[in-house]
């Protein structure tokens, strides 16, 4: 896709100066850089929004609850996300793409305010409900604004843009959890945080309208609403999205169950600490920790994405950044089995889910190129909501039964961990194969 910048002082090859400046990190082409410079910030926005979200949910729930029920959150993420991909499919057969964009946008911002004033009124169980629905609008408003990436980009231009797009993705969400953690050490409460959250979201929507705005007229023509039909119908009814689904799954449930190990440890460490000093705040040092874990987790994340991820695209194509994150999960967590610190598993987690944030984040988006246009926004909302959070849900089984039943320790838990990021290989193979055959059948269509 190309947007026009009629502004922008060109060049002879007929790019702009934003055009040349974005080519450091991918091929950008004459016109392009406008739009992608508008989507980067868009989505840039969204991610700081979620992570200052993410660092104040976490002393909510672990000291209202434990690492144990953060875990066991899953199951409710879960059973909500079965009525609201419904409804978001609805909402989406009956509004235009921009109404979508940002009713949807709105709705989370009531959302904010109403916990906010919840968490103030210190309401029992908040910080259960917040953490349920924060899973949800996370992943909720990431899935629709790559949706709309895939939508107003050709795969020729998605497979070069996306690469960079992403850059603002993993730059806002370190950026977030740097704000949230120093608003800790400030002596900010989390209702009073929650604010900052709400403004940016009401900002991204005004982005979303500067976007439309720009795109071509041959994007423009197909921005009328969705056909009928729900998302979840559609994995079914398809052998591709059922093979993303069942490996989103996977990837999911060993990334949350990696996450268990460090919130477990974490709230243990805090608890001891507290019993040593009476004046210790392990709310304070809760949400301390947690922004600073996020913050080098996604600075890792920005450095593989601005420098590594669209040259693994070049070179590799998506097999190269599909089976990135595996490998090194892999190896990861086979060396927690051999029993190794906090600290030793605090770092191991920071690389998989800097990989997780970047490398794989990119490939999760390439994934969808090919699809229909009501797959883009419908299964995708479905499979980046539901199926993910079904991953939460294997993992929330797998610490019910690791603690409860098991007694097993971090080492043993994470030798579970190994086993299933071999079957997650395993489906992302096939994935791969049904991708090239489905990008093949889609070209000579064309």
């Amino acid at each position: 896709m190309r947007a026009a910048v009629p502004t922008e002082t060109r060049f002879d090859d007929g790019k702009s100066w934003l055009d040349r400046a974005l080519s450091v990190f991918t091929d950008v082409r004459a016109g392009e850089g406008g739009t992608a410079m508008l989507m980067l910030l868009t989505v840039f926005l969204l991610l700081i929004c979620y992570s200052v979200i993410k660092t104040a949910r976490e002393p909510l729930i672990l000291l209202g609850g434990g690492a144990e029920v953060r875990s066991y959150t899953a199951a409710g993420q879960a059973l909500m996300l079965m009525g609201f991909v419904p409804m978001y499919s609805w909402f989406a057969s009956r509004v235009d793409r921009i109404r979508l964009l940002v009713g949807v946008s709105l709705f989370f911002t009531v959302n904010i305010e109403l916990f906010a004033l919840a968490v103030a009124a210190r309401v029992p169980y908040v910080g259960v409900a917040f953490f349920i629905w924060v899973g949800i609008f996370n992943m909720s408003l990431v899935a629709q604004f790559w949706a709309y990436a895939n939508d107003i980009y050709s795969k020729e231009a998605g497979d070069r843009l996306f690469p960079m797009i992403v850059i603002g993705q993993t730059a806002g969400a370190p950026l977030g959890a740097f704000i949230a953690g120093h608003l800790f050490r400030a002596g900010f409460t989390p209702q009073a945080i929650l604010q900052i959250s709400a403004v940016l979201l009401g900002v991204g929507a005004l982005f979303y309208l500067a976007i439309n705005a720009r795109v071509t007229p041959r994007a423009r023509d197909h921005a009328e609403a969705l056909a009928g039909g729900d998302g979840f119908g559609l994995v079914m009814k398809s052998g591709y999205l059922r093979l993303i689904a069942a490996m989103m799954i996977l990837l999911n449930g060993v990334n949350t169950t990696g996450e268990y190990f460090v919130s477990h440890l974490a709230a243990d460490h805090a608890r001891a600490l507290a019993a040593a000093d009476p004046s210790f705040n392990a709310q304070a040092y809760l949400g301390s920790f947690f922004g600073d874990y996020q913050f080098w987790v996604n600075v890792a994340a920005f450095v593989l994405q601005a420098f590594v991820a669209s040259r693994l695209v070049r070179y590799q194509g998506l097999r190269g950044v599909l089976l990135a994150l595996p490998l090194i999960a892999l190896g990861g967590y086979t060396v927690i089995a051999v029993g190794v610190s906090f600290a030793v598993v605090r770092w191991i987690k920071t690389a998989e889910n800097a990989t997780d944030y970047s490398i794989m984040n990119t490939a999760r988006q390439l994934l969808w190129l090919p699809t229909s246009r009501d797959e883009k926004y419908k299964a995708k909302q479905a499979i980046d909501t539901f199926f993910v959070r079904s991953g939460d849900l294997l993992s929330a089984a797998l610490v019910f039964l690791g603690t409860s039943v098991l007694r097993l320790s971090i080492s043993r838990f994470a030798m579970v961990n190994v086993a299933l990021t071999i079957l997650w290989i395993a489906f992302a193979v096939l994935v791969l194969n049904r991708h090239q055959a489905l990008t093949q059948r889609r070209a000579e269509a064309a």
